[in-house]
């Protein structure tokens, strides 16, 4: 799970004030996920830009997860992200160029996801009504303990409210590619390691706020892919796809 705003947010970094939080569940169907992450999402504007953190915590059955012996399940895995925009000018003709820095970070069973800071320019395109809109991202990418040919992240995070005219359904999502030198190893055979410099990942999402038809707007259902190259420790492509239920407060 990664970032994923809602296409009102980026839309209330112009129009004023605005604040949303948001639980995720999900089950995570990869064949060797089998697994249940919650996501917690917080997004504030204000008048100098805006504000966006999150926090997975995934969590593995004893029958997924064998190092769980005393019967207790509890979350295998934490990683936290957030960043913060900077945009003094949003009344200008630059309205649509904002300062970004972000930190991530987190851990995951016996193993730390290096701290990574970022920091860079984003710019903001959208449709007449805001329904479709378009955040790209050129960021410096420092990585502890990490080593790169180049220190840089491209992103894109994208949205779609009221999908193909469908009233509730959206389309959002990100992608990432980085440059890191780090170890991969094929179709997850730690005796076959290779050698690889930029990763690529990018999580598409599709939800429908079901909870329009029965009076509670807050409640929502969808799915996320989770599509990648080179990511972590595992040499090419991979998909991961997602079942899972949105509340947004």
């Amino acid at each position: 799970m990664k970032r994923l705003l809602s296409l009102t947010l980026a839309l209330a970094s112009f129009t004023g004030l605005w604040a949303q939080t948001n639980l995720q569940l999900y089950y995570d169907m990869g064949s060797d996920r089998k697994q249940i992450t919650a996501t917690v999402e917080m997004y504030k504007a204000d008048k100098w830009g805006s504000t966006f953190f999150f926090i997975d915590h995934d969590w593995r059955t004893k029958d997924e997860h064998p190092s769980i012996s005393d019967g207790n399940e509890a979350p295998c895995g934490t990683y936290f992200e957030i960043s913060r925009s900077l945009n003094l000018w949003q009344n200008s003709k630059l309205a649509p160029l904002s300062l970004h820095v972000e930190y991530n970070g987190g851990v995951y069973d016996n193993y730390y996801i290096n701290n990574a800071w970022l920091a860079g320019v984003e710019y903001f395109m959208h449709s007449a009504d805001f329904k479709r809109t378009l955040t790209l991202q050129v960021l410096y990418k420092g990585i502890a303990k990490g080593h790169s040919s180049l220190p840089m992240q491209l992103t894109a995070v994208w949205g779609w409210n009221d999908l193909m005219g469908v009233k509730g359904l959206s389309f959002s999502g990100f992608a990432d590619y980085w440059w890191q030198n780090h170890v991969a190893f094929v179709d997850g055979d730690f005796s076959r390691p290779t050698r690889r410099h930029t990763t690529l990942l990018t999580e598409p999402q599709l939800w429908y706020q079901v909870g329009r038809h029965i009076g509670c707007d807050n409640l929502n259902i969808g799915t996320e892919i989770e599509l990648s190259r080179c990511f972590g420790t595992y040499d090419g492509w991979k998909c991961n796809p997602c079942v899972g239920v949105k509340w947004v407060f």
